[in-house]
């Protein structure tokens, strides 16, 4: 006995007495029935789509985790399987419309990203001596002179310190005098020194040096005279003070001692509540053959009790912004000298 819904063993294939599979009666086959959406077929004759019909797909059913596939094979109609966790790609190269694969985790870095350009590399001006590449960007500069109160209170001079700041007040360089107890106190402002200009970073970068020197107004032999060293070492300039019956003159000149400037300062250097300029006329810094003025240094008023109980003053210097810095570091020189030769009362 044959199972229901197959043809007996004496009927050969095609024949069939009953259908093959049951039809339910209401569906699709049921004749009573409204006909089939268009696009859907009851049988499996592969029949081309009418022009401008539209054609229903069968989804395809997501593979669980971790089960591999068993479907047909990529690029013939079936879904493109996503790479296993931890397999290589396998994708088309970089450079052929295929996305840029990242670096792995913990590689090392082969190059900075190119949306990120490096930094620039630090020009560093020629000819600048180290530590004076600030000077090339400014046309001014202030020295006040510290307040020591040893010396206030008892009358003992101590080593004179400073600091140099810009025109905001930003602290750029710190000066501070080196000798003996014995020659700060027994030769007055005549002594002589070694001032030591430091960065904000403690690294010395400039150097004045003032041998001790005789003072009179009446005699050329025995001029004051400072040295000037950038780095510490190297010479780039002196500050020579140059002989007249009345007025105070000085001489900047370069690593040979040829003369570049000329300083002319007032009459009477006396800052009677007011500043003392040191001019041809107003304390501007002349050029080599007089013409005009293109700089200046000033003795600036500091009150009336400052000026009296105490020696510390407070100074500024003016120079063209093109001006070579080391000539800018001679004129910081010749600050400190006016400042010793004419307001550090002994």
């Amino acid at each position: 006995m044959s199972a229901p819904g197959y043809p007996p063993p004496h009927q050969g294939p095609g024949s069939y007495s009953t259908a093959p599979y049951p039809v339910p009666h209401g569906g699709y086959g049921d004749p009573n029935h409204a006909p089939p959406p268009v696009g859907f077929h009851m049988g499996y004759n592969h029949q081309q789509p009418q022009p401008g019909q539209p054609v229903m797909y069968q989804p395809v059913p997501m593979p669980e985790y971790g089960v591999p596939q068993m479907g047909p094979s990529p690029g013939y109609g079936g879904p493109m399987p996503g790479p296993r966790y931890g397999a290589p790609q396998m994708g088309p190269s970089p450079g052929y419309g295929g996305p840029m694969p990242g670096p792995e985790y913990g590689a090392p870095n082969s190059g900075p990203p190119a949306a990120i350009s490096p930094a620039p590399a630090a020009v560093v001006p020629v000819g600048v001596p180290p530590g004076l590449e600030y000077l090339t960007q400014i046309d001014q500069i202030l020295i006040h002179q510290k307040v020591e109160l040893l010396e206030v209170f008892t009358g003992f001079e101590t080593n004179n310190q400073y600091e140099i700041k810009n025109s905001l007040g930003q602290k750029i360089y710190k000066a501070k005098e080196e000798n003996d107890c014995c020659t700060r106190n027994c030769c007055g402002a005549l002594r002589s020194f070694d001032m030591k200009i430091k960065d904000n970073t403690d690294r010395e970068v400039i150097r004045f040096i003032r041998p001790y020197r005789c003072a009179s107004c009446c005699c050329p032999c025995c001029l004051q005279e400072l040295e000037v060293q950038a780095p510490p070492g190297t010479t780039i300039g002196y500050v020579s003070q140059d002989w007249h019956p009345c007025v105070p003159e000085f001489s900047i000149k370069g690593a040979n001692k040829e003369t570049v400037m000329k300083l002319e300062g007032p009459c009477f250097a006396c800052n009677c509540c007011g500043d003392v300029n040191f001019e041809t006329r107003k304390d501007w810094l002349t050029g080599k053959d007089g013409g005009k003025p293109i700089g200046r240094i000033s003795k600036q008023w500091g009150g009336l009790i400052k000026e009296v109980f105490t020696d510390t003053d407070n100074f500024g210097i003016q120079f063209p912004m093109d001006l070579d810095v080391k000539m800018k570091a001679v004129l910081m020189g010749a600050c400190f000298l006016i400042d010793f030769m004419f307001f550090e009362k002994d």
